[in-house]
This record gives structure tokens, sequence and C-alpha cells, in this order.
């Protein structure tokens, strides 16, 4: 379906990083109130940054003190990650690296007295170069999986799913959908599996499939369903949280998040700093940072209690 007049994106790729889902390509969600209001619209602005109280973080001594020798004296993290992936990792205007995962990372430093420093990559090649020194650590939106983890360690940080979005107060059952418009970005796996499936279910029940639309971008799906023109939306856990934090209120969750797993942190094999940045991570979750930050961003629904290493389910 073709974009309104009134609205206009720059397109980015986007899709959720988990290793059993198909990565995709289009906009992210980034709007404004502004442009709500002018054009009903939900419009990509990689500019746009959450405007929050900064998250006051100090050094902790006794969990510093753990860093490997050779970690410590460098006083940095090498952290390889691609972009963008709205709201996680993704470029501001002038070229910096934003986005939940940097800010919470970059408070993981705080903690340890280490400075982050980002260098992107093509996201298959992350892993590898962790393997092979290059950097210190992956951030990009993993998935800890348990055939990841034959390669490489995971300290996990978040679990990201699958959620449905609706027009606010008209609810939609993402388990009771035959016959609905659904919204999905092109080659998700949103796009390639789950609607698919649920519409497969209906069909076998004597009922109607659920009419899939498809879009290049996410912002086409945002639009298209504040616009009346599909019923519901179907998109990773944290980009349809921003959708929604950027929605001026027009859009709202449609059940619970599903089919979840951690992302996590990817070190090499062994890594003595894997059990550090646990604790640096555990440290920010019961100082109450952690959710502060994911507030900030409007993916505080998917945050632990607990980081793990290696929490991948069996």
């Amino acid at each position: 379906m073709p974009r309104s007049n009134s609205c206009s994106a720059a397109p980015v790729r986007a899709g959720r990083r988990a290793w059993r889902r198909t990565r995709g390509v289009g906009a992210v969600v980034g709007a404004t109130l502004l442009a709500l209001v002018l054009s009903s619209c939900v419009t990509n602005n990689e500019g746009l940054i959450p405007v929050a109280d900064n998250v006051h973080v100090d050094r902790v001594d006794e969990i510093a003190a753990d860093l490997p020798r050779e970690v410590a004296a460098s006083g940095r993290l090498i952290a390889g990650t691609n972009v963008p992936y709205a709201p996680n990792e993704f470029k501001d205007e002038a070229g910096n690296i934003v986005g939940f995962d940097v800010d919470l990372l970059n408070a993981v430093g705080k903690v340890l007295g280490l400075t982050v420093d980002y260098k992107q990559a093509d996201f298959d090649k992350i892993i590898p170069a962790v393997q092979a020194g290059t950097y210190t650590m992956g951030m990009s939106s993993f998935t800890d999986s348990k055939e990841r983890e034959e390669s490489v360690d995971f300290v996990t940080y978040y679990r990201a799913g699958i959620q449905w979005a609706q027009r606010t107060g008209e609810p939609v059952d993402p388990n009771n959908a035959c016959g609905l418009r659904v919204g999905v970005q092109t080659t998700t796996t949103e796009d390639i599996d789950e609607v698919p499936a649920k519409s497969e279910a209906c069909v076998a029940a004597g009922r109607p499939p659920i009419k899939k639309v498809k879009f290049d971008s996410q912002d086409d799906v945002a639009n298209a369903l504040i616009l009346g023109r599909v019923d519901a939306l179907s998109a990773d856990s944290p980009v349809t949280a921003y959708a929604i934090k950027r929605s001026g209120g027009r859009m709202e969750a449609a059940g619970e998040v599903f089919d979840s797993a951690p992302y996590g942190w990817p070190l090499v094999k062994g890594s003595p700093l894997a059990p550090v940045l646990q604790r640096a991570m555990q440290y920010l979750i019961d100082g109450g940072q952690y959710q502060q930050i994911a507030d900030n961003w409007g993916v505080g629904s998917g945050t632990i209690t607990q980081s793990q290493i290696n929490g991948a389910a069996g």
C-alpha cells in the first residue's frame, strides 16, 4: 500500500537480530507529536532522541577491581555493533551511535570505570570478530541461543519477543485475529513465519484468513495502523514499544509479548570479563538505573531482574 502523500521517511534497515529470525529491511519508527498532529502520521527521524534526565552512575571499585588486567589497563571496552536498529542502536543526525543498548552499555562502562568504543561491522561478522579478539564484545541486540553459546558466552540484559499493537481503544486479540488486516514489515519473521502461521490456523478452523499487509518500512506499518489501513501491526517487541512511545497516544499494545528470548552481549568463550560484566549489569538492575534507561527509550516492558551468563532456554 503506498505511503500517504503527507508522510515521508528516510528508509533504514530494521528487523530483530534473533538467531531464529530473518532480518528485515526498512525504517524504524521515530515520530514527533507535532508530526502526528499535522499529518496523523509517524515519520522516521533518527535524530529524535528521548528527552530524559541523565541517569547517574558512579564507578564501583569492588566490581572494577575484578576486571581482567589487560582490559583495565586499556581503559575501554571495544564493542562491535551493527546499525541501524532503533531504538536499540542507531545513529543520530550528527552520526553518533545512540540507543537503548548504547545507554545501557555506557552505564556498565561507568560502573567499571571504562569508556566504550563502538565499532561498526556487518552483523554476521561481529561474533567471529569477538572470537578473534578484534572486539572485546558484541553489542547488537544478539539473542542468546544454545547454538550460539557453543561459540561464545553471553551476558544477558533484556528479553525481546513479538508484540502486536492496535489503535488506542480499538482492541485486537493477536490470538483471535482471523479476517483482520495485520501490517508487517517485509522479510521479518512476522511476515515470513508468525502471521502466516496464525492465518493458516484460522483457515484450518474454517475461519477467514488474516489479511497480511506488507510494507517495506516499519514506519509505513505504523502509519497504516494510525490511518486505519490495517487493524493491527505485528513487530519485534522493542520496535513496537518504540512506535507506541512515539505515536502520541494513538497506538497501544495489543496483548502481551510472546515468543520471547534473552538478548545478550557476546564475549569470547570462557572470558574472565563475562562475570565482571554480569555483576555490573546486576548492579544497575538492583539500583534502578537499568529500568530508568529502558523506560527512557520506551522499552521497559522487556527488562529482566537477573542478569545471567548464558541464559538461553534449553
